[in-house]
This record gives structure tokens, C-alpha cells and sequence, in this order.
């Protein structure tokens, strides 16, 4: 037995596991505390998932918010339902001798904000249902095109059939869409073969756990793994508040502080440097607390199940 914190573990998911289904095996490891994941990965992608644990779920908007990076490799000369090879082939096609060059004008074009609609074989809902679900039941329903941001596409080889991508994007960017975008740009359709997910805002896949050490871990080993909570927040600047402006942030007050910036989120710290949360700036220069994160409370001991 141990005691269990609070943390941010950047895992390494392997293929053929759902990032539920890894949230699902820490869950034994961290009981009673909440476990969740920054951002869901396709079961046949690999690579970053950050996992948060206890208070560090309430920080999961604004790790979901970090841009996150992919090297995707694309079949092109093909089609399927899912968009990926694991899935029903609908068509497939000659591959002409294409260049980078060729490659790269196609991609441009679906860098900036572009419109996407959810692939019908992903977690997003519809009418209550995930959109899998009613996928895996011959249904194919209509989905609204959102505004995503891809911030680059770089060819990182051309290996033909087989084109290597490394995608910058945002949060709700479906790859397997930018794939099949572009193969259709190039007339000869693709499919995702391979995805890895290489980064996640600041976190690395070089710093990532492999998951064969989770999967076997106990609660002490899977503790050192852990990051500060304040960790899934990287990027964010920070307020250091003195005793006044802590006591009454604790007690969900806004309070009066020397930045003009309305909107601006903040990572907030009490006068003794201990982590409170999350702020966001108000206009006439007032900060409200957000997130608060009870990290003044005693957090209760993890039984290994």
C-alpha cells in the first residue's frame, strides 16, 4: 500500500489498445482516485497520451487545448471506411510516379483553418451515440463539418505507395481525414497505414513511458512516473498571489491583480508557491478562479486491486 497523488503520466500507447482501454488498466493502480486521458488515440495509432490522475482531471481542458504533433504514414492508391488499413476497402488505383513536390502542393492546401467533418469510424456523437458504434452497425449518418487548425504538413519522405507526413494540428483534427483529403487531391485516394502520435504541446514521445512498464507496474513504481498536476499546464504563465488574494481565490472570490489582459488563463499559486488551479483574467483587471485543485487536502491511500 501507498499513498496516491495527483499527477500527469505521459504514457506511450501501444497498438491494438483503445486510450479507454489504457485508462482502464491504470484504473486499478490509482483506486479510489479518477484517471482520465488528454485527448483520445485511434486503437491502431501509437504514441503520446497524456493520462491524468485525481485533481489533475480538472486540468484536462486546457492540456486538450496543446497542439499535438503526428508522423503519419499514407497508403495512397487506396480507400477504405475507416480511412485506415484496419478497415473495408472501397477503392483502389494506380499510383502515378508523384514527386515531393507534388505531395507537398496537395498538403498545402489543407494547412490553416479548413472545415472537417468526424469520420464515421471515430468517438465523436451523434444524437447520444458514438459515431463507431452506429458504424459497426452499417449506418452512416450525417455529420456537421467543424473548423479545425492543421499549422503544418511536412513531407518527411516519399517512398511510393507509401508517403510519410509530419503533422502540426490542433485539438478535434482528425489525420486519417487530412490523409484521405489528400490522396483524393492526388488523384489516387489514401489511407492512413501508420499513425504515432509524437507530441502533445511539451510533451515528448521521447519522455514518454513505454507502456509495457505501466502495464505491469505497482502504485509506487507507477508514482514515480507521475508529473506535478501544474506539469498539464506547460506554456500557461503563472500568478503568484500573496495571503490575501490565496484566501479568497480559495473561496472562489475574483480578485484585483496587476494584469490587463481579458481571457488570458493563468496557472495560480498561493503565497507559499503551493499550486491552486487555474485563472482566467476579467476585464477592469480582475482575475476569477477557474479550476482549483484541492491540494491542501490529505489524498487518500491506493489498494492494488
Amino acid at each position: 500500500m501507498t499513498q496516491a497523488r495527483s499527477g500527469l503520466l505521459i504514457a506511450d500507447k501501444p497498438a491494438g489498445l483503445t486510450s479507454f482501454q489504457c485508462v482502464a488498466r491504470l484504473q486499478r493502480l490509482v483506486r479510489p482516485l479518477r484517471i482520465g486521458h488528454g485527448g483520445t488515440l485511434d486503437p491502431a495509432a501509437t504514441g503520446v497520451l497524456p493520462l491524468l490522475i485525481g485533481e489533475a482531471t480538472k486540468l484536462m481542458p486546457y492540456l486538450i487545448d496543446h497542439d499535438k504533433e503526428y508522423l503519419a504514414t499514407v497508403r495512397l492508391g487506396i480507400t477504405t471506411d475507416t480511412l485506415d488499413l484496419t478497415g473495408r476497402v472501397r477503392t483502389t488505383a494506380a499510383v502515378p510516379a508523384l514527386t515531393r513536390a507534388h505531395i507537398d502542393a496537395a498538403s498545402r492546401r489543407f494547412i490553416g483553418c479548413i472545415r472537417q467533418a468526424p469520420p464515421m469510424f471515430s468517438a465523436a456523437h451523434h444524437e447520444g451515440q458514438r459515431l463507431h458504434e452506429l458504424a459497426r452497425q452499417g449506418l452512416e449518418v450525417e455529420r456537421r463539418p467543424r473548423e479545425v487548425w492543421v499549422r503544418s504538413i511536412a513531407v518527411e519522405s516519399v517512398e511510393l505507395p507509401r508517403v510519410t507526413l509530419r503533422v502540426v494540428c490542433g485539438k478535434g483534427a482528425y489525420v486519417r481525414v487530412l490523409a484521405a483529403d489528400i490522396g483524393e487531391a492526388l488523384g489516387t485516394g489514401g489511407a492512413i497505414e501508420r499513425l504515432i502520435r509524437t507530441r502533445v504541446g511539451p510533451f515528448s514521445i521521447t519522455g514518454a513511458v513505454p507502456w509495457v512498464k505501466l502495464d505491469e507496474a505497482d502504485p509506487l513504481t507507477l508514482a514515480a512516473h507521475l508529473l506535478p498536476p501544474a506539469s498539464a499546464l506547460d506554456g500557461y504563465a503563472e500568478m503568484i498571489l500573496d495571503e490575501a488574494r490565496t484566501r479568497a481565490v480559495l473561496h472562489g472570490q475574483s480578485v484585483v491583480v496587476p494584469l490587463d489582459e481579458p481571457g488570458r488563463i493563468v496557472r495560480l499559486y498561493g503565497s507559499d508557491r503551493t499550486f491552486l488551479g487555474v485563472g482566467r483574467v476579467l476585464p477592469a483587471r480582475r482575475l476569477k478562479p477557474e479550476r482549483l485543485l484541492r491540494a491542501d487536502l490529505p489524498e487518500p491511500a491506493v489498494v492494488r486491486a
